[in-house]
């Protein structure tokens, strides 16, 4: 897109009452800063949506120019799927969040993060299911599943989603939910933003003052034993039980284990249920006690590291087992940096009872989620990028004899093997293919997470 082209479509943004930022602008660095270092070229202008009619006009205009279309919300993905090399909604500003007590239901706007959702719901004693992360956006995470602390009780984020307004490739605004375009609010359920952009959800709460929990840290020399102590105790627990497990560099280049238990039911046995993950090893740092939902997430913070270039690889796996730990803990003594690192989200309880063909997300059996994380920074040459992404790619592949089929597709990026994103819907495939072809023919939000490819689906690329 030319200069004056763009300055075309910064006037056009006057008339709508829509702020336009383009490369070269005072507020364009800020407007594309996101957490992930990007790779590739820039947009060409981000439009600060405010309203659903800001969109509408963002889409229209984007296709009477032949541009590619990106939604930000949170920013806070690896792939950088929030920046195109065309015209960016960015919804960050539409961020509101209503939470109607009487009903556990609050109407999230589609930029709002999971803290300004919690900020919101505490306060009345009732939380939202969220991520493991604060600063995430509530939006991304839903359409694309929502792996969290309260997964075994509440299910999947996206199980909690109840409803949606939703604005279409041919510009149409439509409300969603079981019983209105019922195939749109089934494929927004893990097919991530591939049918359009979520303006506003709505989603149901649930009654909790607080979860018993805490970042314990061991010495990865114990590992082994840390992990298989925690894997044992973690098979006894009951749906209102949830641990998170990590293998992390530290500063000194030495890693160390995490391990994050969280109980989420009757308070009065969060002590109890807890305790024993703080004997796993030689606890080196860290305690448990109980803490509202909201602060829980707030302890990956410090791990949050915003422009780093960073490379991430998943797979499912049937359980945390001996070899799997060999695994984790090989991977970690060759890792190229302390940027490097290994995180396990669980799948359990009220998110496997839900059958399979409810939602487009593929795979409703007990499991764990790898999350192989390699960052490097921003500054690194191409070298040092490289290598950091043959690490993720090998930990990946080490996994390839235990691992179950697909993954999770929130995680993959653009170009992951068609077979590997099939595999990843399962059964739920076909119909997520019939739900693109009806809802976004042309392929308009091509920027989402991957969607099975067949021929059907490459006819209308």
């Amino acid at each position: 897109m030319t200069d004056p082209i763009g300055r075309r479509l910064q006037r056009l943004g006057e008339q709508v009452q829509c702020r336009v930022s383009l490369p070269g602008d005072d507020g364009y660095a800020a407007a594309t800063a996101i957490w992930a270092k990007p790779a590739g070229r820039m947009p060409n202008a981000v439009v600060h949506c405010l309203k659903a009619e800001h969109v509408r006009w963002a889409i229209r205009t984007a296709r009477d120019r032949d541009l590619p279309i990106s939604v930000r919300g949170g920013g806070h993905d690896w792939a950088c799927r929030s920046l195109c090399n065309g015209i960016v909604l960015d919804l960050s500003a539409m961020n509101g969040v209503i939470a109607d007590p009487h009903e556990q239901v609050a109407q999230i706007s589609g930029g709002a993060l999971i803290a300004d959702v919690l900020n919101v719901t505490e306060p009345h004693g009732l939380v939202a299911v969220t991520g493991s992360v604060g600063s995430v956006g509530m939006a991304g995470i839903t359409l694309g599943g929502g792996y969290g602390p309260l997964i075994g009780r509440f299910g999947l984020t996206l199980d909690n989603l109840v409803g949606a307004e939703v604005v279409l490739a041919d510009g149409r605004v439509v409300a969603t939910d079981d019983h209105n375009e019922a195939d749109l609010f089934w494929a927004l359920r893990g097919g991530g933003g591939n049918f359009g952009v979520v303006t506003i959800m709505r989603h149901r709460l649930h009654e909790m003052f607080a979860v018993c929990s805490g970042m314990l840290i061991y010495p990865f020399v114990e590992a082994r034993t840390v992990l298989r102590g925690c894997a044992e105790l973690a098979d006894l627990m009951p749906d209102e039980f949830s641990v998170q497990v990590g293998i992390v560099g530290g500063p000194d280049g030495m890693p160390a284990v995490m391990v994050v238990p969280t109980w989420c039911g009757a308070p009065a046995e969060g002590e109890a249920r807890v305790a024993p993950f703080l004997k796993l090893g030689t606890l080196l740092a860290g305690t448990v006690s109980a803490m509202p939902y909201r602060a829980l997430l707030t302890a990956f913070d410090p791990y949050i590291v915003n422009g780093r270039r960073t490379f991430m690889e998943t797979c499912w796996l049937p359980e945390l087992g001996s070899t799997a730990i060999d695994i984790f803990i090989h991977a970690m003594e060759a890792a190229v940096s302390p940027g490097c690192a290994i995180f396990t989200h669980e799948f359990k309880g009220a998110a496997s009872r839900v059958p399979e063909e409810a939602t487009a997300f593929g795979l409703r059996r007990d499991h764990l989620l790898v999350e192989i994380l390699a960052a490097c920074d921003g500054r690194a040459d191409k070298s040092e990028e490289e290598h950091h992404w043959q690490w993720a790619r090998a930990t990946r592949h080490a996994f390839d004899a235990l691992a179950l089929p697909g993954a999770y597709p929130n995680l993959l990026a653009a170009g992951e093997e068609s077979d590997r994103v099939m595999q990843s819907y399962g059964r739920n495939a076909r119909r997520l293919i019939r739900a693109k072809r009806h809802y976004d023919p042309d392929n308009i939000f091509q920027s989402a997470i991957p969607l099975p490819v067949s021929r059907a689906l490459a006819d209308i690329a």
